[in-house]
């Protein structure tokens, strides 16, 4: 199993303790305005669940996320394959959903960045993708901070989203870097 680590965070296995802090961090109206509805404990469970298996199964996926210096669980990061058929499809995400109150101190930011690299180095993939609705213009800024490149004609309707604020998505990409200018994290 892969544990990803940055100056800060440690993206890891899911672990029994966090489901809990999972399940309230997905009904919080708040973190959950850009998707189609919170979720209920049963369907918490049911998300870190498969993470959880993705990850002992391929060594990568939606890792928990702990913050090193209180050893708080805050959510995920990670990458993930699209469950759904688009234009892109199939491609490699890099996904994050963290509890509001670990928001703006850069952790989907750090967290993401690691992800890609991972992505990137050890999964040696050509390139990741991240969308999320139009209207979502943190998750957006994330994206452009981690480098990722959107053109409009990659948007798309969701098609596990009903007519709404949230079917349209925006598509972002990014490219592997050449060999020569990776380094050693």
């Amino acid at each position: 199993m892969n544990t990803v680590r940055t100056a800060r965070l440690e993206l890891r296995q899911w672990r029994e303790d966090d489901l809990a802090l999972f399940a309230a961090l997905n009904a919080d109206p708040e973190t959950m305005r850009f998707f189609p509805s919170a979720l209920t404990r049963e369907q918490s469970d049911s998300l870190a669940e498969r993470a959880r298996a993705q990850i002992a199964e391929r060594g990568w996926g939606l890792w928990a996320v702990e913050v090193f210096d209180s050893d708080r669980f805050i959510g995920f990061v990670g990458l993930a394959e699209p469950r759904f058929e688009a234009h892109f499809t199939p491609a490699v995400e890099v996904g994050w959903r963290l509890a509001r109150d670990a928001w703006g101190r850069g952790y989907a930011t750090e967290g993401g960045r690691a992800a890609l690299a991972f992505a990137f180095d050890e999964l040696g993939l050509d390139e990741v993708v991240s969308f999320t609705a139009v209207v979502n213009e943190r998750s957006r800024r994330v994206m452009e901070r981690l480098g990722m490149s959107h053109d409009p004609a990659d948007d798309f309707d969701h098609p596990s989203i009903g007519d709404g604020p949230l079917r349209r998505h925006v598509l972002y990409r990014i490219s592997s870097p050449p060999a020569s200018s990776r380094t050693d994290a």
